[in-house]
């Protein structure tokens, strides 16, 4: 099969859809591997590394035609629309729920499309777990930035000092977004509370933090208590494959610390705050009613040195299944079928179709 690894465009994005390794591991299987000129600079693996691993170099151009796989990290952005065809198959993250322009441009190819947040294996979304982490993570680095006088916050040390209160930091949902987010809070000696609607979720993050976070079960009525007065509140919602709920709504913002900072990691699936829109590393932030919101769509990309080689140990598998034939790769592993987004010119997940009932749906 002729895989292709482009170069993203999406602003800031430097991450890439294939190491060297994996490179060389569909070569020595007999497939074609064409990567872009540049596509791995961000990441640290430049043109020589990847042609002495096996692969031809070509232009955007070259990549998206001559592809049969296509592997990349975002979701194609509008100028890639075009490129999109019946007989392509594209493996990337694409949160298709908070997307209609591109669930159109994909129903309208008929290109087959397998999201890295949907596939699954058991109780665990493998290959978004590791972005997971690394956006919880920078999400409480964000806030503690945010919450300095000289990034426009209000002047408070997320820990405190001894006589001064910590940051009053609430974390709405116990994931791996919320874990990492809860775990690296706690480190900087913030005060941390996390809410989780799952009672046995709640119960495991119970043994996990132990004394570094309260943890609750969370409902309408206690999400309500805890925000009030919180100084840092991170949404870490996720429903896969869905839009996410929008549990901050903006009656909730008066009641915040002053000058509070949102963080909103779930914007990717549209955002868990009534007050949210995708923001940018340029542009991180807005304001409404006097709180800051944080809401930047693709985190990751700032660390695409570690991102990048976390991503290819979760996704270099499956992508090696997908070259040996996508139909039989899907057929045979209901979990990994679970990333079928869109095929035939048919949305194929649930939470996809029920996003835009509009538009052809086939279920399984």
């Amino acid at each position: 099969m002729r895989i292709g690894v482009p170069r993203e465009i999406k602003p800031a994005e430097r991450r890439v859809g294939l190491v060297p390794a994996g490179v060389t591991r569909l070569v020595q299987e007999g497939h074609e591997v064409l990567v872009e000129s540049g596509a791995g600079e961000g990441s640290g693996f430049d043109d020589d590394a990847y042609a002495a691993a096996g692969a031809r170099p070509a232009t955007q151009q070259e990549v998206w035609e001559q592809a049969e796989l296509l592997v990349k990290v975002k979701e194609p952005v509008a100028a890639e629309h075009g490129f999109l065809r019946p007989d392509l198959t594209l493996f990337a993250y694409l949160h298709l729920a908070a997307d209609r322009p591109l669930t159109e441009a994909l129903v309208a190819a008929g290109t087959r499309a397998v999201a890295f947040e949907t596939v699954r294996a058991g109780r665990t979304l493998p290959l978004l777990q590791p972005m997971s982490e690394i956006a919880g993570r920078l999400a409480a680095q964000a806030a503690a930035h945010h919450l300095q006088s000289n990034a426009g916050g209000p002047g408070i040390l997320m820990g405190g000092v001894p006589g001064v209160a910590a940051a009053r930091v609430v974390v709405i949902g116990g994931g791996a977004v919320g874990t990492q987010a809860a775990l690296a809070a706690s480190g900087l000696m913030a005060d941390v509370t996390v809410l989780d609607a799952s009672g046995v979720r709640v119960r495991e993050l119970t043994d996990l933090m132990g004394h570094r976070a309260r943890v609750l079960m969370s409902d309408e009525h206690v999400l309500a208590e805890e925000i009030a007065g919180a100084d840092v509140v991170i949404g870490a919602v996720l429903v896969p494959g869905a839009a996410a709920p929008k549990l901050v709504r903006r009656e909730h913002l008066p009641t915040l610390h002053e000058h509070a900072l949102l963080v909103d990691v779930a914007i990717d699936q549209g955002g868990c705050f009534e007050t949210s829109h995708a923001t940018t590393w340029d542009e991180p932030t807005f304001e409404v009613d006097g709180i800051t919101h944080y809401c930047v769509a693709n985190m990751p990309g700032a660390v695409p040195r570690t991102a990048t080689r976390a991503l290819a140990h979760a996704t270099t598998p499956y992508v090696v299944r997908l070259a040996r034939g996508p139909e039989r790769a899907l057929a045979e592993d209901p979990e990994f079928a679970a990333g079928l987004n869109v095929e035939a010119g048919r949305i194929r997940h649930a939470g996809v179709a029920a996003a835009f009932p509009d538009l052809p749906a086939q279920a399984d």
